[in-house]
């Protein structure tokens, strides 16, 4: 079973479990734009022996599978509404890419609505197949050890939401998520899923060159059409790195915001011209906004709320709001949200198994320490960092199947049981916005 607490330890990690990789490299520096352009056919190979090796170990599976490997389950959505979805591909031609020699900064994102009718909308997969072929050599290998490089078809799994569906024309909260450093917003899929199901307009973002994997409608020149991450280990051993990432992330979630604006005002923003379903832009109530991430999305979420009043509410599962310090024995700069705190309502949310948890106290008791009392805290028993994303009901797949080790499962997510992890997760998420954005 899950607890919630006032007051315990948290922690996040903007991949702070992912040490074991760094010695595989590090991410290119900022300043030089000098990014995975040239490595992916580098990469593609050392995924390959690495795959070998990490898979050296697994036994047998226990359950029957498809010839091209296990299709995990998604958790279906509790709410009434059907729900639609679409992507969007945006450009703002104002700031440069800070990883790549990249002219403009490209996002890619996914809105999740209440759908009018779904009839002759298939469900769309949860990643195409090009992102899940990237995906198992990059997550499997630099973030995620654990995981099995074979055996799992990752381009299979289904999601809840019909391609392109009409949207109902009624104004809803709009809530933006941002994932985890290197994570793919496919990986917040039941979570948005969840809250578009109850009547929310769910606003994923990638943030290209930070992202496992993105993958964009055309090709540009300096970037593959699947551009792949930077990152080789935790961005959080190198300051200028991290200051980077957060920055770039904080900027991303306004300019999606800016966007969606000009949605609702009437306009198509998707820089392709892709045609967009019906009654999207009237199902935006901007004027009811909130945010949501994890890890290096919780920072930047809870920064962003700090900096943007269009942001009314907010969540931060165990994202740091210090920056690294720049040397040992010294303490990071606290980022302004953790050192002025904030006048709108702020969850802190986070697990008890979670190794960074020691490191993450400085500046979520900081941020407590104001007096407005805007700002609660929660905790989960039995649960580790990747909990709040779609491993949550992965793992447990997998380890039932033999691809996982126990270990590797309680590393990733905890020993808790998926029938308790995902009500807790999206309980706790719900009833925040709920209560600070409600939806009549």
């Amino acid at each position: 079973m899950f607890r919630t607490t006032f007051g315990d330890g948290d922690g996040d990690g903007e991949r702070g479990e992912r040490g074991r990789a760094a010695e595989r490299g590090s991410a290119a520096a900022p300043g030089s734009r000098v990014g995975a352009t040239a490595t992916r056919r580098t990469v593609t190979k050392s995924a390959v022996v690495a795959a070998t090796l990490l898979l050296a170990g697994v036994g047998g599976t226990g359950r029957a599978r498809a010839a091209d490997g296990l299709t995990m389950r998604l958790p279906a959505p509790t709410g009434p509404h059907r729900i639609g979805a679409t992507t969007l591909y945006l450009v703002d031609c104002s700031r440069h890419d800070p990883w790549e020699r990249i002219p403009v900064r490209e996002v890619m994102a996914t809105v999740c609505y209440p759908a009018r009718t779904v009839s002759g909308h298939p469900r769309t997969p949860q990643m195409t197949e090009s992102a899940a072929e990237l995906f198992k050599e990059i997550d499997t290998v630099f973030f995620h050890p654990g995981l099995p490089a074979t055996g799992v078809n990752w381009a299979a799994t289904m999601t809840h939401a019909h391609q392109d569906a009409p949207a109902q024309p009624v104004r809803r909260p709009v809530l933006l998520y941002s994932p985890g450093g290197g994570d793919p917003r496919t990986l917040g899929t039941h979570v948005a899923e969840e809250l578009a199901s109850h009547g929310y307009v769910v606003v994923t973002i990638d943030h290209p060159g930070d992202t496992s994997e993105v993958d964009f409608p055309r090709e540009r020149q300096g970037r593959d059409k699947v551009r792949m991450t930077v990152f080789r280990g935790d961005p959080r051993t190198d300051p200028e790195i991290f200051r980077t990432a957060i920055g770039t992330r904080v900027a991303d979630t306004r300019f999606v915001l800016d966007q969606l604006e000009a949605l609702a005002a009437g306009h198509n923003p998707d820089a392709a011209g892709r045609p967009l379903p019906a009654d999207l832009g009237r199902a935006l109530d901007l004027r009811r906004v909130g945010g949501y991430g994890h890890s290096a999305g919780g920072t930047a979420m809870a920064e962003t709320m700090y900096e943007d009043h269009r942001i009314r509410a907010a969540v931060n599962m165990e994202g740091y709001l210090d920056h690294p310090p720049k040397a040992p024995g010294q303490e990071g700069e606290l980022f302004p949200v953790a050192r002025y705190g904030v006048d709108r309502p702020l969850l802190l949310l986070g697990t008890e198994g979670f190794t960074g948890r020691q490191a993450l106290e400085r500046s979520w008791s900081a941020l407590l320490a104001h007096p407005r009392g805007h700002t609660r805290r929660r905790q989960l028993a039995d649960a580790a960092h990747w909990v709040f994303t779609d491993y949550a009901a992965m793992a447990p797949q997998l380890q039932a199947a033999g691809l996982m080790t126990a270990d590797s499962r309680a590393e990733l997510v905890g020993a808790i049981d998926p029938a308790c992890s995902v009500p807790a997760v999206r309980h706790h998420i719900r009833t925040f916005f709920d209560r600070h954005l409600p939806r009549h």
